[in-house]
């Protein structure tokens, strides 16, 4: 372990790293750290040992990557905690995911990992060790605390092991730095071929965390190793530290376990369904209709029946056409009730949400497989059980044309003028049209529902 690894780095605009090498070195000599073990005085000792034990002369623009146990340990992270997991619930701020007794959760740092980075490794039986209080803070303090022993200024990276998604093994990733820029973006310059790089920034203090890993190893004993060559990136401020390597949840594609992303789905689907009104002008593609439509008619039936059907209008004259007729007889309809034609225009404009929608879904109950009774009393139960069913269907399509990302409104006003829509779609006589939904994307976000208290809707015996 006491050989450096060295590796060609190429030298250009996007990468202006000075190096023509960089050389990664095991720090040997370190002994068994304590809380209130002065760390920096205790590595700068190691550092300064005889060469034949492995001592190194620290120089400006070194790399040091310090496994965060040490420097836990000197801070006094250790608790004593017979049940693991109660250590790793104080440290938990969400769970991300879990799978038996394995909890990937995101922490108080921000960070997500394993069991909250509580680690039961290298303590003492009945111990376990939290995370630096502060990872970025403590890398700040001792490469400031070598500084006025050495008299040089080192970036130092507080290193911790992580999982990877889609990866088998692990990897250590740093948790803590400074005097070090942690990322390095390469956005705008241009490849060897002339292209501009367009995404590309580099995690610069992971990928030395886990270089320094290398020579450090989990077993060996060896916590802390010294990166050489990469002078170009150690700075003279204390830079963002590591927090900048922490990408928000709510920007994070993974942001959940798959088996938690799907439950939070199924408990928010139903809430996600609103009434939207306003719709912008853009296009709705055909399969989120249809995959709406197929949630649709799973919905329960009498029978064992599908007494429903779905008529999708998208063609501009077709709509048009169906809206001015159904106007028309709602209209008729409010004068043969003697209203004014101001009390008129003011009812009609509610209709007005189906003509600024890119899609009309027309449901209609088509009464497919049901029974006839010789009474009119069982025929129009019949009926109301296959009503009730149809409800479900529109419902199901609502919230699934919702989990689509598109807004819609259920209107009843084909309801009110059924032979005018069968005759203008061209439907069977014993279709009968139950409302219309208007399909498109929402013009704006849905205000906030707040939850409503369901005492008023539950009765209990």
């Amino acid at each position: 372990m006491t050989a450096p690894i060295a590796s060609p780095v190429n030298s250009s605009p996007a990468n202006p790293g000075p190096a023509s090498s960089v050389s990664v070195y095991p720090v040997l000599g370190l002994p068994e750290i304590a809380a209130g073990s002065d760390l920096g005085q205790l590595l700068g000792s190691a550092l300064d040992a005889p060469a034949s034990s492995g001592g190194l002369r620290l120089a400006d623009g070194d790399v040091l990557v310090v496994t965060s146990k040490v420097v836990s340990k000197a801070e006094g992270r250790l608790r004593r905690a017979a049940d693991r997991e109660a250590a790793i619930d104080e440290e938990t701020v969400r769970l991300v995911a879990a799978r038996g007794s394995l909890r990937i959760v995101e922490n108080r740092l921000g960070l997500v990992m394993a069991a909250a980075g509580v680690d039961a490794s290298n303590t003492e039986p009945g111990t376990v060790l939290l995370l630096p209080e502060d990872p970025d803070r403590s890398a700040r303090e001792l490469s400031d605390s070598l500084a006025r022993t050495h008299g040089v200024r080192v970036g130092v990276i507080i290193s911790d092991t992580f999982g990877r998604v889609w990866r088998a093994g692990l990897v250590d990733q740093a948790i803590g730095a400074a005097y070090l820029q942690p990322v390095q973006d390469l956005r705008g310059a241009k490849d060897s071929h002339g292209n501009e790089l367009a995404v590309t920034v580099t995690a610069v203090a992971d990928e030395l965390a886990a270089a320094g890993e290398l020579v450090k190893g989990k077993v060996d004993g060896v916590p802390v190793a010294l990166v050489r060559g990469l002078g170009a990136l150690v700075s003279e401020d204390p830079g963002p530290g590591a927090r900048a390597l922490l990408r928000p949840s709510e920007d994070d594609l993974f942001a959940l376990g798959t088996a938690e992303a799907r439950a939070l789905g199924r408990a928010e689907a139903v809430y996600a369904r609103r009434t939207i009104r306003s719709f912008t002008t853009d296009a709705v593609a055909p399969e989120p209709v249809e995959r709406a439509v197929a949630a649709a008619i799973t919905a329960p039936a009498p029978h064992h029946t599908t007494p429903w059907s779905f008529v999708e209008v998208r063609t501009p004259a077709v709509q048009k056409q169906l809206l001015d007729e159904m106007l028309a007889a709602w209209v008729a309809d409010l004068r043969a009730d003697g209203f004014s034609e101001t009390a008129i225009a003011k009812r009609t404009k509610r209709g007005d949400v189906l003509r600024g929608a890119p899609v009309l879904l027309v449901p209609c109950l088509t009464m497919v497989g049901s029974h006839t009774y010789p009474d009119a009393r069982r025929n129009g139960h019949e009926r109301e059980m296959f009503l009730v069913s149809t409800g479900a269907a529109i419902e199901n399509l609502l919230v699934a044309l919702a989990v689509e990302g598109l807004g819609s409104a259920w209107i009843s006003s084909s309801m009110f003028c059924r032979p005018t829509v069968r005759e203008v779609l061209d439907l069977p006589e014993h279709w009968d049209p139950m409302g219309c939904v208007a399909v498109g994307h929402p013009a704006a976000p849905a205000p906030e529902r707040p939850p409503r208290p369901v005492d008023a809707f539950l009765l209990r015996r």
